[in-house]
């Protein structure tokens, strides 16, 4: 798998790609970073055939068999202009009003702001798939400063700041940082005021240092653009 994925990441997005390794059940972030890799865990190790094995390993030639043998949607001949969007649950509804107000205009494609999103949004921007962004969703600057797990790394604005594609944005959900369960929060953070989103997903409040600084970082990153930049801070 290791020596696999490098080479299946480098596919042209939408191409079938399917990996049965035996370790899809943890992190597999490292394996398929932002390509649309599927994996498929076989539950038994890859060692003969049995009567589990052979079911599983079935169902994957099938699925890769489907996926090839499907035909795509055509694209149609008018293509729009393809725009990046980030959204959170906090800011779906502004991004959502957004879609509709520019649907006939361009092709928005929406990137959930949790870090894997992040990253393929900036990825799709340096290859040239991307015209322009709409980051109403800055979140991940922030997650990268306070160390959050929605972090998508130090080149978060870089569709910007990079490669220039015109860029309108905002701060929405700057004032949390991510953690998974109670149990993850770093003891170094239990003092803070938290927000249980689900089970699984823990709101903290950001403090007024930690905002200074990703506004910092903001407009630093921002005032290197060498295109057309706008952030709207709304009142």
């Amino acid at each position: 798998t290791s020596h696999i994925a490098p080479a299946i990441r480098l596919l042209p997005m939408g191409r079938p790609k399917l990996l049965v390794p035996t370790t899809p059940s943890g992190d597999v972030s490292p394996y398929v970073g932002v390509s649309d890799i599927a994996m498929m865990f076989p539950v038994t190790d890859i060692a003969g055939l049995n009567r589990l094995s052979r079911s599983i390993l079935a169902n994957a030639a099938y699925a890769m068999a489907g996926m090839v043998q499907g035909v795509p949607p055509a694209t149609p001949p008018d293509e729009l202009p393809a725009l990046g969007c980030t959204m959170f649950g906090v800011t779906t509804p502004c991004v959502q009003a957004l879609r509709g107000l520019l649907a006939d205009r361009f092709d928005v494609q929406v990137f959930h702001a949790n870090g894997a999103g992040g990253r393929a949004m900036e990825a799709l921007s340096a290859s040239g798939m991307l015209q322009a962004i709409v980051d109403v969703t800055t979140t991940e600057v922030m997650q990268n400063i306070v160390g959050g797990v929605c972090d998508a790394g130090p080149g978060r604005l870089a569709a910007a700041y990079e490669h220039g594609l015109p860029w309108v944005g905002s701060v929405g959900a700057l004032d949390m940082v991510n953690w998974f369960a109670p149990s993850t929060i770093p003891e170094r953070f239990r003092h803070r005021t938290f927000h249980a989103h689900n089970a699984n997903v823990t709101l903290m409040r950001t403090t007024p240092d930690e905002l200074r600084e990703a506004g910092r970082s903001i407009a630093g990153r921002l005032n290197r653009s060498p295109g057309a930049v706008r952030l709207l801070l709304p009142l």
